[in-house]
């Protein structure tokens, strides 16, 4: 178990990467429990939270590990 990134949270603007390549957005909700967005699932828990971000280009939204995102300025 890993312990939750205490600089993500709502609001955090991040980045991440996608197939066509790195984008932009910020953190809408923290999952820490078992949800669904877009038709995926995330296996979220409070000991392993996914971070749902909304994309600044698209308004696109998706969840992520601590671990693809990073935060930006």
């Amino acid at each position: 178990m890993s312990e939750p990134n205490r600089e993500l949270r709502t609001g955090t603007r991040v980045s991440w990467n996608t197939p066509q390549g790195e984008t932009t957005g910020h953190i809408v909700e923290v999952a820490t429990s078992r949800t669904s967005i877009s038709g995926q699932t995330l296996d979220a828990s409070e000991d392993d939270p996914r971070y749902i971000v909304e994309s600044d280009k698209t308004g696109a939204r998706a969840g992520h590990t601590a671990e693809a995102l990073t935060p930006i300025d």
